[in-house]
This record gives C-alpha cells, structure tokens and sequence, in this order.
C-alpha cells in the first residue's frame, strides 16, 4: 500500500523514526512541509498524482490545516493524526469545539488521536476515531548507564515543559503549589540530548497533565529515561494504556496526596528503584515508536470510505482550481 505522510519540516517532536518503522509496514513517502506550504496544501501537493496513494497521513498542526476542508474533504484515504485534539474540550482553549467543527467537514477522513477517553467524545459525535497512546523515540530517550541508580541523581524533584499556555492553567497551577513546599525544579531543555541528559539528572519526575484527560509524551520518555513518575490521575487513561498504579508509577489527584507519595518515596529508596526500573521496561515493551507505527499501519490497512468523486460543474471548478 502506498502511504504519503505529510508533516511539518521542524516538527517537535521529531517522528522521523516513527516515519521510518512505518516505512517497514508500507510503502512510505514523507513530505516535510514549512509552514508557508502547510497553509497552502492544494499549492504545495499539485506536483503529486494524489490519486496513486491508498492512503494519506495528516500530521500537520492544526492551526495551519484547519481552514482547507473543501480540499481535504477530497483527499481518499485521509488519516488525520492529531496530538493535540484534547483541547476540543478545553474550555480554556483557544481552540475549544474548533476540532469537531473541522472533523464534521471531513466525513470521510479517519482520525487519530493520543487520549482513550478523547477518542469516546469524538466518537459519540459521529466520526471515525481511534486511539493510540503518545510513543516516545528509543533512539534519543533511554537510560544512560551511569544514571541507573536512582541514588546517584542530583535532582530530586523535576520537570520539563511549557506552562506558559492557557492549555496548561491547571499544571502551572499545580507545579507552583508543590515549588512553594518541595524542592521541585521546573526545568527547560532544547530537544534531544540535553533533554535526555536531563531526565537522566531527574529522581522523581513530577507530571501535572491536570485537566488535559491524557497522557502527554514527556510521561513516557521520563519512564524511558529510568525516573520515577508521579502523575496526574487521568481516570480511564491509565488502564487503556496499560499502566499499573504503584507497580510502573504512582498517581496522585491532589497536592497533599502528591505530596505523600514524596514522602514515602524518600523513606523507600528500594521501592522507588523498583517503581523506575518496572515503568521504564513497560514503556520499552509498548510505547515506542515502533509499537505506535504499527497501531497506525494496522488503522491504515483497514477498508476506507471512499470520497464520492465531483460531477458536473463542481468538477469543471475543481479542474480550474476553484475549489
């Protein structure tokens, strides 16, 4: 099958090795796109014969995309890969029901999405939804050796991210409450390898995904970096993902509840070795890259509605670039 992936040209993070265990599925060619072309894709794809693909992945920010329904709308074999469709229910979100209005315009595209109960909203709309957990890339985040003894690091309590975002009110939130009673360190790194060695320096990484119902990335590459991970509790997330409270990480809902499982990791130093060491094996064994590619492979192969082809006068305009 003949697969054209469409992507940003710096997209972050990188799924160029997502991309290429997708390549071992299908026929793959990847179109690395700046941001002028994205806003333009009937301008940036008239080189291609569309027609010959079977399948078409959108993996292009929202943002840019989200104006060019009457072109999208007929593309055949659309899967529209979205990582950040949770804001579709953010109601402080710039982007609150602007997902569902986009999807509605495309009936017959597949969709993507990294959130389990994400995917059931949508899916209780109407459209064509599955679910497939945020992967991390085992080629620039893992344990480096000399870090495997959680002892041995010098930060206890860290984490790495935006808070700046109205997305991200609850985690700033949260993060600064914590700050005010631990020694928490809210750090910022460029990607790759000064990202990996930094969750290398981190104990314990504190996740404050609140109010977002998903897990995000980060989660699974501080496991894979070998920290110990306290996370927000997501509900339904952590079962349709596959994670063990206590045995891969510890949940918390609350301040005091996190501040707890602090404590007792401190008086358990043997307990927080086991916790790291289980949670970095868990996401090793499903939640790379190449496990994520081959959910997507799967969703691709599976028979597609096929768009209904313009007639008559509507036809005549697509020719003439009209629409």
């Amino acid at each position: 099958m003949r697969v054209l992936v469409l992507t940003a040209a710096q997209r972050l993070p990188d799924l160029s090795t997502l991309y290429a265990e997708l390549a071992q599925h299908h026929s793959l060619e990847v179109l690395r796109l700046e941001k002028k072309s994205q806003r333009n894709l009937r301008k940036s794809l008239a080189h291609l014969d569309l027609a010959s693909f079977q399948r078409i992945v959108l993996d292009l920010p929202f943002k840019n995309v989200y104006r060019q329904t009457r072109f999208l709308a007929r593309l055949n074999g659309l899967l529209i890969y979205e990582e950040d469709a949770c804001q579709n229910y953010l109601s402080n979100s710039r982007w609150h029901g602007a997902f569902s209005q986009f999807y509605r315009r495309l009936p017959c595209a597949r969709i993507l999405v990294t959130g389990a109960s994400l995917a059931a909203r949508l899916q209780a709309e109407g459209f064509a939804v599955s679910f497939a957990p945020k992967g991390y890339d085992p080629a620039r985040q893992y344990l480096q050796p000399e870090s495997a003894d959680l002892q041995r690091r010098e930060i206890e309590l860290g984490f790495i991210g935006r808070t700046a975002s109205a997305a991200y009110a609850g985690r700033k939130e949260l993060l600064e409450q914590l700050a005010a009673s631990e020694p928490l360190q809210l750090l910022r790194t460029e990607p790759g390898d000064a990202y990996r060695q930094m969750l290398n320096r981190i104990r314990l990484f504190v996740s404050a995904d609140v109010g977002l119902g998903e897990y995000m990335a980060k989660n699974f590459e501080a496991m894979a970096c070998g920290c110990v991970l306290l996370a927000w509790r997501q509900g339904s997330e952590e079962s349709a993902i596959g994670l063990r409270e206590g045995e891969h990480l510890l949940l918390y809902s609350n301040l005091a509840e996190l501040r707890e499982h602090i404590a007792a990791l401190r008086s358990d130093p043997a307990q927080a070795q086991r916790i790291a060491d289980a949670g970095r094996a868990f996401v090793e064994a499903q939640l790379s890259y190449a496990h994520l590619a081959a959910r997507m492979a799967a969703l691709l192969a599976e028979p597609w509605s096929l768009v209904a082809p313009l007639t008559g006068w509507r036809a005549l305009c697509q020719r003439l670039g009209l629409i």
